[in-house]
């Protein structure tokens, strides 16, 4: 048996029947995950830290608020885990309509061992790349707060393609100040190569195709000024 990878990630089992919970509750501990149970689905969306990592093993019919309901309102809190329904009362197109909402995995009772760990193992690995996923973009928008506004929109030229001369004559600055910006902006960008730098552009949304626009009191004809940060 393939043993999990974190001991930090959780797995949420939440079901009212609680022979099932504490039968759920040991194999998956057996198996060496951390668990915690619930109840009801009120019950596991009022629990303290809804930010914590793992996934969800769910029944569909609920006292209350209903799976299907608890996975619509996970969706929209932007904190959804991962879910694998565990039901004894689904059907096909219940199933259908869970995968499609994102569900992991669509299991009926009584489940087999190795069948609910493949789903579990799948759950978390998908949960854990989405958080990675997340973290690296924030850190990309974090690096970009870093730069000076006239270095986003030497960012945004260099994106759209435009060469250091061109960059020049739109921002009505000389070469050489560009080719400072771009060092700078490299830097704090962390991109070792000009096709990393327009990769990272790509990921924050800057648009290849926008204009590039001149900085207040940078206007055409203008005197250039000397190289300056």
């Amino acid at each position: 048996m393939t043993m999990p990878e974190s001991s930090a990630q959780t797995v949420f089992v939440v079901d009212d029947d609680p022979s099932v919970v504490k039968a759920l509750a040991r194999l998956l501990r057996q198996a060496g995950w951390n668990v915690e149970t619930y109840e009801s689905a009120e019950s596991f969306l009022a629990r303290p830290d809804p930010r914590r990592p793992g996934c969800l093993v769910l029944d569909v019919a609920l006292p209350g608020l209903d799976g299907l309901e608890l996975q619509r309102r996970q969706s929209q809190s932007g904190q959804a885990l991962p879910i694998v329904f565990l039901t004894g009362r689904g059907d096909i197109p219940m199933s259908v309509r869970a995968v499609k909402a994102g569900a992991v995995d669509f299991l009926t009772k009584p489940v087999q061992s190795e069948a609910l760990f493949r789903a579990v193992r799948a759950a978390l690995e998908q949960d854990a790349a989405a958080r990675a996923a997340r973290s690296a973009t924030s850190e990309l928008h974090h690096r970009f707060e870093t730069l000076t506004p006239r270095e986003r929109e030497v960012l945004a030229a260099v994106a759209a393609g435009r060469l250091n001369k061109q960059i020049a004559d739109d921002l009505g600055i000389v070469e050489q100040t560009v080719k400072f910006h771009r060092a700078r902006i490299m830097e704090r960008m962390q991109a070792k190569t000009v096709a990393e730098l327009m990769h990272l552009a790509a990921r924050l949304g800057i648009d290849r195709g926008a204009p590039v626009r001149r900085s207040a009191g940078s206007l055409p004809g203008a005197v250039r000024r000397a190289p300056r940060p």
